[in-house]
């Protein structure tokens, strides 16, 4: 009876201490293996709250006071009605005078001039051409863009007339320039005194235009 009954108590330890064992195990199969992630000053989140995206802040270019080009747009070409027009004092040669036609931006904002006018002497009350316009000579410059009250100009050649045969030259008296600004087809009058050549024939140029530049000259 006693073996018996020893028995039974083993059997039944042996018992007890599996199903222990069984619930430890099935305890470590329930860990989380997904591991955190780190952010900052050592706090922790799950990979689930972690941003995927993020949007940078949208910017704008700005115009600084005083920038010519508004808004960012191009400066606007000189229209003949933003220029006043004045010849300056320039050189008397025996041959060709040199002076300066002047182009003053008379308008409330800036704007770009480039290239050569044109130029001709004109007569008559009905302001009739006399002889060819100038020749262009030199290359076309870079643009120069003038702000309110700033002031280019071309350089214009004035060919002493007395100098042709009058056979050839066929003189006559003239009151002044129409210049058109550079690509505009609007003109503009100057007064001017002069004897002009009206033949198209002469030899030479009895104008010579340069192109644009800044500043009065």
């Amino acid at each position: 009876m006693r073996a018996r009954a020893r028995a039974r108590q083993l059997a039944l330890g042996a018992t007890a201490a599996a199903l222990v064992a069984g619930v430890a195990g099935c305890g470590e199969g329930t860990q989380s293996a997904e591991p955190s992630a780190v952010t900052t000053e050592g706090s922790t989140s799950s990979p689930a709250s972690t941003p995927t995206t993020s949007s940078a802040p949208a910017t704008s270019k700005s115009t600084k006071p005083g920038d010519d080009n508004k808004g960012g747009g191009e400066t606007a070409l000189c229209k003949t009605g933003d220029l006043a027009l004045s010849l300056g004092r320039g050189d008397a040669a025996a041959g060709t005078a040199h002076k300066p036609l002047q182009f003053t931006n008379i308008s409330d904002g800036p704007c770009v001039i480039q290239g050569f006018p044109g130029v001709s002497y004109v007569a008559g009350e009905d302001g009739h051409q006399v002889g060819p316009a100038a020749y262009r000579e030199g290359e076309k410059g870079a643009p120069v863009t003038l702000r309110k009250g700033e002031v280019a100009h071309a350089p214009v050649g004035f060919v002493q007339v007395r100098n042709y045969e009058p056979a050839e030259c066929e003189p006559q008296p003239v009151r002044g320039l129409r210049v058109y600004p550079p690509q505009e087809t609007d003109s503009m009058f100057i007064e001017l005194d002069r004897t002009g050549c009206a033949s198209e024939e002469i030899p030479g140029h009895q104008l010579v235009v340069r192109t644009i530049e800044k500043g009065s000259g």
